[in-house]
């Protein structure tokens, strides 16, 4: 039976070996340079944004600020009930670089398959409805694509802040920024250690337009499945991401001030159903590329472990909780002065670490690190998030949202023996009934 110690010693390094490398490997890091001579320009770019509106300034800002980095396209999608004012929003832009579709429901996967078809370019980039891209983000999501094995390259992502804040929106947004910064961090250093990364984001994520348009990966997309009884309509960024491995393509991040997109998050208590989906999405999507498909194991055995595997880690109040408890047994015997300097010399790396990573963020806003303590006991709330989501799997509800729940019921449909054992032949006409 192992002693203490030994317990301490391998939850330590279980929690932290991770952290270690992954902080090396982030300093380490460096985006793939824009080539002298690229192959590919602006104009082998297509951007698909799906939207639920059809209109307002927020959209009209985002559309802008794309159409400043010169694509070939774009493709607008929305619902049938919002159609016309997305018409009349881009006959009011003056520009014959803009197309508009809808689908009947919001369902932003729907809403993707509806426009992929419609890609005539080399690269398909999915953006989401209230981003803002800096001019020269082309060049920096291209240059990865130089290399013809590459898939997917992503971007790094900020937090746009209220102008203003109230006292509780600051503390969202410092809480958004926090998660955005922290999602940045997981993405450069796997990337850099493996070439894996927890996900693309879909808020602005580039691919290869082949690769989306093959007739495997469209069947599959509007017809994954959960737990074999359910229709996933839900985690698309999540679904490409892991296509996108487990059909051997590489993926990338570009971290980078010109490729760093500005969004926005809840900045109110919307904020934790955003949490709650998100951790639910995760836990689908890492239990399915753990357990089920498995090629993270062997193509990115570091991202599966400093990533993936996290899903199935104790919340982080019940991991101090048991590493502090270890500390303490382990050195029960120990003289009063040995001890206090090993169980001091702990907690002070367990504070260390709550915030090491997220150095970036402070050094840009130092005025933030007065929400120090309420970051760490949000993060302690958030474990408490992460349970609720693995007993309601089977909710894929956004809940932040206005409209955007209206057609919650087609996100998780189960799924019939009969229609399981259906295998459409056409699958183009699949995207048909998909769309409809």
């Amino acid at each position: 039976m192992l002693s203490w110690a030994e317990l301490f010693v391998l939850l330590f390094l279980y929690r932290y070996l991770r952290l270690i490398v992954n902080l090396f490997a982030f300093w380490g890091f460096r985006p793939i340079p824009i080539p002298e001579s690229p192959t590919l320009s602006s104009q082998d770019v297509t951007i698909i944004i799906p939207t639920i509106d059809g209109d307002g300034e927020e959209l009209r800002e985002t559309i802008q600020s794309l159409l400043s980095s010169e694509p070939f396209e774009i493709l607008v999608v929305t619902i049938d009930a919002h159609v016309k004012r997305a018409w009349e929003m881009v006959k009011c832009m003056e520009t014959s670089r803009i197309r508009v579709f809808s689908v009947a429901q919001p369902n932003k996967r729907r809403q993707m398959a509806r426009a992929i078809p419609e890609v005539q370019t080399k690269i398909t980039i999915f953006a989401d409805d209230d981003v803002t891209w800096p001019s020269r983000i082309l060049r920096w999501i291209l240059a990865p694509f130089e290399d013809s094995r590459m898939g997917g390259v992503g971007t790094c992502q900020r937090l746009r802040r209220a102008e203003k804040p109230s006292a509780s929106q600051r503390i969202y947004n410092y809480f958004g920024a926090l998660y955005l910064e922290r999602r940045n961090f997981d993405c450069a250093a796997c990337t850099h250690v493996d070439g894996g990364l927890p996900c693309l984001s879909g808020r602005t994520v580039a691919y290869r337009t082949d690769m989306l348009q093959d007739e495997a990966f469209t069947y599959s997309f509007t017809n994954e499945s959960w737990l074999c009884r359910y229709h996933l309509n839900a985690d698309d960024d999540n679904f490409i991401t892991r296509w996108t491995v487990s059909h051997g393509w590489k993926t990338h991040i570009q971290y980078h001030k010109e490729a760093e997109v500005q969004t926005t998050l809840e900045d109110n208590p919307m904020f934790l159903k955003q949490c709650l989906r998100w951790s639910r999405s995760n836990w689908r999507s890492n239990l399915t590329s753990m357990f089920v498909e498995r090629h993270i194991w062997r193509q990115q055995p570091w991202s599966a472990y400093a990533v993936h595997l996290t899903t199935l880690s104790p919340p982080a109040f019940l991991g101090d909780a048991m590493l502090v408890y270890l500390g303490y047994q382990a050195t029960l015997t120990w003289d009063s002065h040995a001890r206090s300097v090993v169980l001091s010399t702990v907690g002070a790396w367990m504070f260390v670490s709550k915030f090491i990573k997220l150095l970036g963020h402070y050094i840009r806003y130092p005025i933030d690190f007065l929400f120090l303590p309420l970051s760490i006991l949000f993060g302690y709330f958030h474990g408490f998030i992460k349970l609720y989501a693995m007993i309601t799997l089977n909710v894929t509800a956004w809940g932040s949202r206005e409209g955007a729940d209206t057609a919650d019921a087609t996100r998780m449909i189960r799924v019939t023996p009969a229609e399981r054992e259906d295998d459409p032949s056409n699958v183009y006409s699949l995207i048909d009934w998909y769309t409809r």
